[in-house]
């Protein structure tokens, strides 16, 4: 019965393994050793199918067959040490260790020095040797300070928040060191005209006192206006300063109170009532009777206030364009200001200052500016 012919897998998959290294989807690395590979798999297809074949057919013959001398076969060369060697030149490899697996390919990456942090700080050679700072480097950290300060503190009439840091606070704040019609002034030589009486349409209304850490503040319900020029201007809240931050002719009373108006276009109207020391007033006992026991507090009334009788009987005033006197000190704010003073008891006036012993903003430029006043 004649013997079943035996085949090897290994020249084929030698001769597999070249194929696709020379395919069309692989580098030109694998592309440049699969000829090699299909020669060495080719070669060694041929001689275990000699070697399979010649005993076979000299049993064929009846020949008894020659046993082979034993001689000390060559290391066998593997196919893909050349692969494996060209690979490791093109990745800027490193030799790798000799293997016991013939065919696993290992790639053994150069090591690399480590990359700084970019976060990482960065030592001042300066400080690190001792040497004293530089003045330069000394007013550019006072500088830097002074700014973090600034940055982070409270407006306030006197300290590091003081008026004259107020522009440098903050960016909506720069007007009250950069504007051109800031108040509050000194109202000198103004032009004596027949101005229009201001049309006060003040009514009883409800009332809420708030402590809101620069002034006594009152929060009044609708309903309350002024007409000025044709003009409506609705009355928004009305606070208190001590002592006035308006002088007549140089002159500076006990205290101010401010009546801020506000039309449909959101452009301002001031009316101060200037205070001074007399009997007491109605009025204000009432707000000081409703006065928060914490600042930043905000109390409703349970009674009403009659605001006319804030004004004087004499509505004569003088009127100019200025700013509000606190941050962001806004300009383009309409102000009158009226003549006659009314007037405050030392108790009253004393019960303020317990709370604010000076809250008025400096006196600043007239620049320039046109005042007018009632004949």
């Amino acid at each position: 019965m004649p013997a079943r012919p035996t085949f090897s897998f290994r020249p084929l998959t030698l001769a597999l393994l070249a194929t696709s290294l020379a395919g069309p989807g692989t580098s030109a690395l694998a592309a440049e050793n699969a000829a090699p590979l299909k020669a060495t798999a080719a070669a060694s297809s041929a001689r275990e199918t000699a070697a399979e074949t010649e005993p076979k057919a000299k049993g064929e013959k009846g020949e008894k067959a020659e046993a082979p001398k034993r001689t000390a076969a060559p290391k066998p060369v593997d196919p893909l040490e050349h692969v494996r060697e060209r690979l490791a030149e093109k990745l800027g490899a490193t030799k790798p260790a000799e293997v016991p697996e013939p065919n696993v390919v290992r790639v053994v990456t150069r090591a690399t020095a480590p990359v700084a942090s970019a976060r990482a700080p960065r030592l001042n050679a300066a400080a690190s040797r001792g040497d004293p700072p530089s003045p330069l480097a000394e007013r550019l950290a006072t500088e830097h300070r002074a700014r973090a300060e600034a940055a982070h503190a409270q407006w306030d009439y006197a300290g590091s928040g003081g008026p004259d840091t107020w522009g440098q606070m903050k960016p909506e704040f720069a007007r009250c060191s950069s504007g051109l019609r800031q108040s509050p002034i000194d109202i000198r030589d103004g032009i004596k005209v027949n101005l229009d009486p201001v049309q006060f349409d003040y009514k009883p209304s409800a009332f809420r006192v708030l402590d809101n850490g620069h002034t006594v503040q009152v929060n009044v319900g609708p309903g309350n206006s002024i007409d000025v020029g044709g003009r409506r201007y609705d009355l928004v809240q009305f606070h208190f300063h001590r002592p006035s931050e308006e002088r007549i002719n140089g002159r500076q009373f006990d205290m101010v109170v401010h009546l801020v108006h506000k039309d449909i276009d959101n452009r301002l109207a001031v009316v101060a009532v200037l205070l001074d020391r007399g009997s007491a007033h109605p009025l204000v006992q009432n707000v000081w009777n409703n006065l928060p026991l914490e600042k930043g507090d905000e109390v409703a009334a349970r009674t009403m206030i009659d605001l006319s009788a804030l004004l004087p009987t004499e509505r004569s005033y003088f009127t100019y364009m200025g700013s509000l006197t606190t941050p962001p000190c806004s300009e383009g704010v309409l102000w009158m200001v009226m003549k006659a003073p009314m007037p405050i008891s030392s108790e009253q006036i004393g019960i303020f200052a317990r709370l604010y012993p000076m809250n008025a903003r400096p006196i600043q430029s007239v620049s320039g500016r046109l005042i007018k006043e009632s004949n």
